[in-house]
């Protein structure tokens, strides 16, 4: 009797573990299954597609490019040319000589070669080796000697000596092209013009007014944007912009001004400290690309050549 009583305390003791053990394997499975479920639906919800963001309109984008000038008038007052010039002929040289090179280089070059040829009569008379021992730190200089050969030939034969003050006359000199014809037009003559530099593109397209490359192209967007009388000092604050702050390899978007209305902030150092250590020229305290600025610029002069 006690042995049967104790098989069937045995018994039921297994029954009742075994019933334990199933419940448990039961619960398992269930919280498993839902773990799964949730990571599953977390899986979901990472995969699934952003929305893009609302298509900016056209009306929406010249707006904001017309408040973009506003502000860069209000952060260069003194936008000017960063080429030193005295006259329309020293100017077109001067823009000429800037390819592959930069303001400043152009700007320490030039008074050897103004002093030497001051006009396009001495220049075209001038002997091709010696001008270009002038104009070597420019760079590509026996390129550019034929170009200066050729327009003050150009000049001293077809316009009495003078830069014409047309841009389809402009352009069929030698080694001038439309943006150094835009360049001398606005700078020399007071005509309205959009110079398309490496910068202005670069800039532009940031800020979404166009995805042109070709520079013609990008002159023709623009000039839709903003009314004649603004190109040519909107040319010169969006290069000073990219020469300073908007930089092409590293944009210091962090201590730039207009970030809130550009929709490619975060390319560059957003961090202001770090960024403030990538402005350059003025911005930065340091001299400026001319050796003769105009009377309101912030900035130093630049120093001759040689001389730092």
């Amino acid at each position: 009797m006690k042995a049967a009583k104790a098989g069937t305390k045995a018994k039921t003791g297994t029954t009742a573990k075994a019933a334990t053990t199933a419940t448990k394997a039961k619960a398992a499975t269930e919280s498993k299954g839902a773990a799964t479920t949730a990571k599953g639906a977390t899986t979901a919800k990472a995969a699934a597609p952003r929305k893009a963001p609302k298509a900016e309109s056209h009306l929406a984008m010249v707006r904001r490019a017309r408040r973009i000038n506003r502000e860069l008038a209000e952060i260069y007052p003194y936008a000017h040319p960063e080429l030193d010039f005295r006259n329309p002929f020293e100017l077109l040289v001067a823009t000429v000589l800037s390819a592959q090179t930069t303001d400043l280089r152009v700007n320490q070059t030039t008074p050897a070669l103004f002093a030497a040829y001051p006009t396009p009569e001495d220049m075209a008379a001038a002997v091709p080796e010696e001008m270009e021992e002038i104009i070597r730190p420019t760079g590509f200089f026996r390129a550019k000697t034929k170009s200066l050969l050729g327009l003050s030939a150009a000049l001293r034969d077809e316009f009495g000596g003078e830069v014409p003050g047309r841009l389809e006359d402009l352009v069929k000199l030698p080694g001038v092209g439309r943006k150094t014809a835009n360049v001398v037009l606005g700078n020399a003559f007071g005509v309205p013009g959009i110079t398309v530099d490496t910068h202005f593109g670069r800039l532009v397209r940031r800020w979404k007014w166009t995805d042109e490359e070709d520079p013609v192209k990008v002159e023709a967007v623009v000039a839709g944007i903003f009314p004649k009388s603004e190109w040519t000092m909107l040319s010169h604050r969006v290069v000073f912009h990219g020469r300073r702050i908007c930089h092409a390899r590293k944009p210091a978007c962090g201590a730039c001004p207009i970030a809130p209305l550009c929709p490619s902030y975060g390319e560059g150092e957003t961090d202001p400290e770090k960024a403030g250590k990538l402005l350059k020229y003025e911005m930065g305290g340091y001299p400026g690309q001319r050796l003769s600025p105009p009377a309101d610029y912030p900035g130093k002069p630049a120093p001759a050549l040689g001389a730092g």
